[in-house]
């Protein structure tokens, strides 16, 4: 099925806008306005003359990835880490090719394949440090219909010179994508400012972030706490600072539009600053056991009241599948002996994102909302009992394509 819907018809699972929980709607009539947007959400009527679009398939909210490298789409699985051996080893060579514009549009359409086909509508990305790259990937998500936050991966030292960009660099080029692609399609599309982790950035180029993202209103997203060893060279690097988010505080970079990734071995203290600031939190369960670097808390950041999504961090995670993170993060979650419910776990792949992103039309299936969908097969659509649909969908992981992902209404 192709081209732009206005009336769906079949099995909704729909996220609560305010609490991690789920309902299901066994039969229901979706109808999208003009502008992609969710009209109404009814239960289908006995005599519905309208046929069920997808047979066999849920529909539920498009998943939403909060943490993911464009340019490590083909280096997923490179098993050389841990996390600073595996960025020189495997990464940074292959970030290197960047600079080709020609080789960065190819491998930004192989990217939007990769999400469109596991069902993802939108996402929070690091680019390249790359001009030319990062133009190539916001073309494609434009054409592609995806929605996405991203920008330059921000370096001035600790890599390969080829990737390194002065903060006088970096911040012409965001200029000229603020202008050519922030808001983009009733924003669709956003800047982001991303310095990479604080190894790679001085403190002027992590003010000169922080500043700009103030300026402009923009998403950071970063790195904190991922390894021992990453958070021993931080403080080393940045000596005036007594633990990991103090860096970021120090050079405006830790705010409620910061998203920081993996916050696997955060103290208590940083952990309590997270909630004064309302920094959300990426959970990439997936990448954090292939590279060995632990698991975090994910029912003390939920406790804390802290704003979470899942990421695939691709290519340290070794899938783009929000549903398989999802997994990922119920086995992660038992290592701390506080499982989740599957349906917290469906939340966090779909609303909980769209909350961490500042995305307040996103991830839920009711009027108002976007009407941003993943349409997958389950084999145990007669069921009636939600939780074990929610079972089937997470953690089959042999079972159950994805039919459809569409973004306001348009089937990608």
């Amino acid at each position: 099925m192709t081209g732009t819907l206005q009336t769906i018809r079949g099995c909704v699972l729909a996220p609560d806008p305010d609490a991690p929980r789920v309902s299901l709607v066994p039969d229901a009539v979706v109808r999208i306005d003009d502008a992609g947007v969710i009209a109404s959400v009814e239960a289908a009527p006995a005599d519905c003359a309208l046929p069920q679009t997808w047979p066999g398939a849920v529909i539920v909210p498009g998943f939403i990835d909060v943490h993911l490298h464009f340019p490590q789409t083909r280096v997923i699985g490179s098993a050389s880490g841990p996390l600073l051996p595996w960025l020189e080893r495997s990464v940074f060579p292959e970030e290197r090719r960047f600079a080709d514009k020609d080789y960065a549009a190819t491998v930004a359409n192989e990217f939007c394949d990769a999400m469109i086909a596991q069902g993802t509508t939108s996402a929070a990305i690091y680019s390249s440090s790359h001009p030319g790259a990062t133009e190539q990937l916001f073309a494609a998500l434009a054409r592609r219909g995806l929605r996405a936050a991203t920008g330059l991966t921000l370096m001035d030292r600790h890599a390969p010179a080829a990737l390194l960009r002065s903060a006088a660099d970096a911040l012409a080029a965001s200029e000229g994508l603020l202008e050519r692609w922030h808001g983009y399609d009733r924003g669709r599309l956003q800047l982001s400012m991303i310095p990479r982790f604080a190894i790679s950035c001085t403190p002027e180029l992590m003010d000169a972030a922080g500043a700009f993202a103030a300026t402009h209103g923009l998403l950071i997203q970063s790195h904190i706490s991922e390894n021992l060893d990453e958070i021993a060279k931080t403080l080393e690097l940045f000596p005036g600072q007594r633990d990991y988010l103090g860096v970021y505080e120090a050079h405006g970079c830790a705010t409620a539009n910061t998203i920081l990734a993996h916050c696997i071995h955060l103290s208590d203290h940083e952990w309590s600053r997270f909630v004064d600031r309302n920094i959300a939190i990426a959970h990439c369960p997936d990448s954090n056991f292939f590279l060995g670097s632990g698991a975090m808390p994910l029912q003390a950041a939920l406790d804390r009241g802290l704003r979470v999504g899942l990421g695939t961090d691709v290519g340290a995670g070794r899938t783009f599948s929000v549903r398989r993170v999802a997994a990922a993060a119920h086995d992660a979650a038992l290592l701390h002996g506080a499982a989740l419910s599957p349906q917290a776990l469906l939340w966090l792949a779909t609303r909980g994102g769209a909350r961490a992103l500042g995305r307040g039309q996103l991830g839920c299936v009711a009027p108002g909302f976007e009407a941003d969908f993943a349409v997958i097969d389950l084999p145990l659509l007669g069921s009636s009992d939600l939780d074990t649909i929610i079972d089937a969908l997470l953690f089959r992981h042999d079972a159950g394509p994805v039919r459809a992902t569409l973004v306001r209404g348009r089937v990608l």
